[in-house]
């Protein structure tokens, strides 16, 4: 009866481990940050288009909030999203003359989160984003190109960006597949790009129980307030 006792008590004790290195695990690795889409996939469309002029869209735009720059990494167990919302930047825009037209951000990578404190201590870490030395990420257009010259209220208009992203002192040109939108006054931003630890001079951060593709997605969710004169 005793040694019933005993196994009943280990095999207890065995479950609660397992629950608790699962728990501890999933807080580990697991996605906690969802992305916050200022062009919502699922919009629903107008029922009346109207144009937007180009003197309403023509001139300078600064990043306002809310808007948040993403990195995602592709784990075995799922994607985890990383957001950074001190974000900074314009966009100068000329329908009549799209070659002319120009943009610029800048991220306080301070501000990254993966709402797991650990882990984002991790990634600040010298041997990833090394924010004491590299406390900012930039990008810097090149060219915005299939820019529209009609636009419509509330529809979205697709781009691509063209440009070079620095992140811990070493660059990389990137394009940007990318959609924009013009609503009640405020011009919506949103690209997707792909980049790889490598092209940063950083390591994958895989582990013995979880394996990291190299591939991190980058995604910008820009909301801009056009600069009065």
């Amino acid at each position: 009866m005793k040694k019933k006792g005993i196994v009943l008590i280990a095999s207890s004790i065995g479950v609660v481990a397992l629950i608790g290195g699962f728990i501890a695990y999933d807080y580990f690795v697991g996605n906690r940050v969802e992305i916050q889409e200022v062009i919502p996939a699922s919009a629903p469309a107008q029922a009346a288009s109207v144009d937007v002029s180009a003197d309403a869209l023509n001139g300078t735009w600064s990043i306002a909030q809310p808007s948040n720059v993403y990195f995602s990494v592709k784990t075995s167990k799922e994607e985890v999203n990383f957001s950074m919302n001190a974000v900074e930047g314009s966009w100068l825009v000329d329908l009549e003359n799209p070659s002319v037209m120009s943009g610029e951000g800048v991220v306080d990578l301070a501000s990254v989160t993966s709402d797991n404190p650990t882990r984002d201590s991790h990634i600040k870490e010298a041997k990833f984003l090394d924010v004491a030395n590299y406390p900012d990420a930039s990008f810097k257009v090149k060219s915005f190109e299939n820019v529209k010259s009609d636009w419509k209220e509330g529809e979205t208009v697709p781009l691509t960006i063209a440009g070079t992203l620095e992140v811990k002192g070493q660059t990389k040109d990137v394009t940007f597949a990318s959609q924009a939108l013009y609503s009640d006054n405020t011009l919506k931003l949103s690209g997707t790009t792909t980049v790889q630890f490598s092209d940063f001079g950083m390591e994958n951060p895989h582990t013995v129980v979880l394996d990291t593709e190299n591939d991190l997605t980058v995604r910008l969710e820009l909301n801009l307030e056009k600069q009065s004169l």
